[in-house]
């Protein structure tokens, strides 16, 4: 089988189980007991079943698993099992609730023991310098997805797009493995936005908010380019999942100025958030930082094929923009600073 057709058959498998899975994970949620009340610092007024994130989780495994085979077997069996542990790692935290410094503490361990088959970038001539740098995109990717997980089918919508677009990068460069990733990943998701779009009807949870933004990681460090360097190269996963990136900045950092506990305080201070205090829509603000996630998406395609030279001069112009963006973000009518005692 072609890999072209392999993976259209993994979509479509990874599409097929999810429209089927995440009604019957809603019903499940619904009869345990697991679903996301209305809060203050909430959007939903009503309350909405989580356990989105299983139907997700078991959307991309059984497609891989079912429709195709053709893998670098321990390699995959590691990506699997850490997926699989930073899904239930999120399921547990829905049902529980979890302390932060535990929740990292499990992300630290399940990022070491995948890095241990061999999943780490290769940038630096120091080892440890790429283990370090993989550890810090594991972690900081997975959780930048958990952050970004606040209006519905944001999260969702933007793996979708970053998918498709791991998935064009993987078809360029003939990159088998994380071509069949990111098919099963983008089928998944597409197949959950039926169920999460505005208004959702259920969500994802940390389950699957934490599994995305993990497979995400792994698929931009497995992603190579034998046409190019690694000095260029690089910028590619990082404008694909710019977005989310791009979210947890700026919500470390304004929450740092503020006096703020970045990891421990929650807020409406998401760059969604603020995109609705300035005037749009709830459903308005999602498809824009869509259309947002797609130009990074075209830009990062630009940079996998230019050479050194107009790869840093887009990606100069990309980070004056973000800093721009940073400040501007902080002002009315984005941000209204809280009112003086």
């Amino acid at each position: 089988m072609r890999a072209q057709t392999a993976w259209l058959v993994i979509f479509l498998g990874a599409l097929a189980i999810a429209l089927v899975m995440t009604p019957m994970a809603r019903a499940v949620a619904v009869r345990v007991g697991m679903v996301d009340c209305p809060a203050p610092r909430k959007l939903h007024t009503r309350p909405i079943p989580l356990l989105g994130g299983l139907a997700l989780y078991l959307a991309v495994l059984l497609a891989l698993l079912i429709f195709e085979g053709r893998y670098n077997l321990p390699q995959l069996a590691g990506i699997l099992a850490g997926a699989t542990a930073i899904s239930f790692l999120g399921i547990w935290d829905d049902r529980w609730g979890m302390r932060p410094l535990i929740k990292l503490a499990g992300q630290v361990l399940i990022a070491g023991a995948v890095m241990a088959t061999g999943v780490t970038v290769s940038l630096f001539p120091w080892p440890i310098l790429n283990l370090l740098v993989t550890l810090l995109w594991l972690v900081g990717i997975t959780n930048a997805f958990n952050l970004i997980d606040n209006m519905d089918g944001l999260s969702g919508g933007i793996g979708a797009v970053a998918a498709a677009f791991f998935l064009l990068l993987a078809a360029l460069n003939g990159q088998y493995l994380v071509g069949a990733l990111a098919a099963a990943v983008l089928g998944a998701c597409i197949g959950f936005l039926r169920y999460n779009f505005n208004p959702a009807t259920i969500f994802m949870g940390d389950a699957g908010s934490l599994f995305l933004g993990f497979l995400m990681a792994v698929l931009g460090i497995k992603l190579r380019f034998p046409n190019n360097v690694a000095f260029v190269t690089w910028m590619v996963p990082v404008l694909v999942l710019g977005i989310p990136i791009f979210d947890t900045a700026l919500v470390v950092l304004s929450r740092l100025r503020r006096g703020l506990n970045p990891l421990t305080t929650p807020g409406k201070d998401h760059l969604s958030h603020r995109l609705v205090r300035a005037g749009l829509t709830h459903r308005e603000a999602v498809l824009t930082l869509y259309l947002a996630q797609v130009t990074l998406g075209v830009l990062a395609m630009f940079v996998a094929m230019a050479g050194a030279l107009e790869s840093y001069l887009i990606g100069g112009l990309v980070a004056g923009f973000a800093l721009w963006a940073l400040w501007r973000l902080e002002q009315p009518p984005f941000f209204e600073p809280p009112a003086r005692r």
